[in-house]
């Protein structure tokens, strides 16, 4: 039974505003370390499959970075969207190319763009992951063990242990990201989860859950299956795809399904949601400064600073993140980068093209 893990990359990343744009997005910036965080996700999937069974699911404007980036994956194992729907229509899409190239196959869903240090764990727990996938043809997901009440990501519930010799429980519920409140009591309760967007399960299965949850998707994933391989790919994937509701396949499928199960990790993980993540994942200096490019500092501390082309000197300052890029910069006070993405969208209202 062959694995095949699918890369979501088709994000733009506003958060990361002014670094990210449409044809150079967050997945393909050296956010995170010296590597593009694609190029990190993808090597560590190597250690589970061979990169003939390693497909990118992105659109159009990003094909040719990516192609760039990952020159070892097969062409036709980047899969483009025609418009973005959100989680559950690209998922459902990488499925039935999987099925048809082995109808016996478990397949892994993994963000482009999150961080894991640790990985010699990752490859142990995902083979655990993918282990249950084979043995109980259900959903896996994969939750983190919390250090802490975010507010930034979503929760699982979970109970009772599903193998008895390994940290894999039933879930019970899912949670949308919750007030501090809400979260400091999940913490309390020792029975949630960070729910990290990693997934694993048979295609099989995930295929019947299309088909039982969202079957006006599925009706539209039988159609474009059929032109597979065939010249009329794109004019059926175009006009299917049309039709699709935008959702996600937690709404979608996994709080609805019954054959959902959670493999408790403990590696280091971050979803590197906006320049905050960042500021508190990366090494700083003694004023606790982080930086990338040539900055200088003097009296200033706490501060995020990414320079490039010029120097960037930060006098007196304190929590402030600093992007400059050669059109374009930006100020912000840490705490506050969460709203780059609605400056970000305004600039789309106002079709500022050349800012995106």
């Amino acid at each position: 039974m062959s694995f095949f893990a699918v890369i979501m990359a088709g994000g733009v990343g506003k958060r990361f505003w002014p670094q990210s744009r449409r044809a150079t997005p967050k997945q393909l910036l050296s956010i995170a370390g010296r590597e593009s965080m694609l190029r990190m996700t993808v090597d560590r999937i190597k250690n589970l499959t061979s990169p003939d069974q390693i497909l990118i699911i992105t659109n159009s404007e990003q094909k040719a970075g990516i192609r760039k980036e990952i020159p070892e994956l097969p062409e036709i194992n980047i899969l483009i969207e025609p418009e973005g729907k959100n989680t559950a229509p690209a998922i459902g899409l990488a499925a039935i190319v999987v099925q048809k190239r082995d109808p016996d196959a478990v397949m892994g869903i993994f963000p482009a763009d999150h961080f894991i240090d640790d990985i010699e764990s990752f490859t142990g727990f995902m083979e655990q992951g993918i282990s249950v996938a084979r043995e109980k043809k259900g959903l896996v997901t994969f939750g983190v063990i919390p250090t802490r009440p975010a507010t930034g990501y979503g929760y699982i519930q979970y109970h009772g242990r599903a193998k008895s010799d390994k940290p894999v429980y039933a879930v019970k519920a899912f949670a949308e990201k919750p007030d501090l409140v809400t979260a400091s009591l999940f913490i309390k309760s020792g029975d949630f989860l960070w729910n990290s967007g990693i997934f694993v399960w048979h295609v099989d299965a995930i295929l019947k859950s299309f088909q039982q949850f969202l079957p006006e998707i599925w009706d539209s994933l039988k159609n474009i299956k059929g032109a597979i391989d065939k010249p009329i790919w794109d004019s059926v994937l175009t006009v299917e795809w049309a039709t699709l509701r935008s959702i996600s396949i937690d709404y979608g499928v996994m709080e609805k399904a019954k054959n959902v199960f959670v493999v408790k990790v403990d590696f280091t993980w971050n979803d590197v949601g906006s320049w905050d993540a960042v500021h508190e994942m990366r090494e700083k200096d003694e004023a606790g400064n982080v930086s990338k490019g040539h900055v200088l500092y003097h009296n200033a501390k706490n501060n995020l600073v990414y320079a490039e082309g010029k120097t960037v000197a930060m006098v007196g300052v304190e929590n402030l993140v600093v992007i400059d890029t050669a059109d374009a910069l930006l100020i912000i006070p840490r705490g506050q980068t969460e709203s780059v993405k609605e400056l970000v969208e305004a600039f789309e209202k106002e079709k500022r093209d050349s800012l995106l």
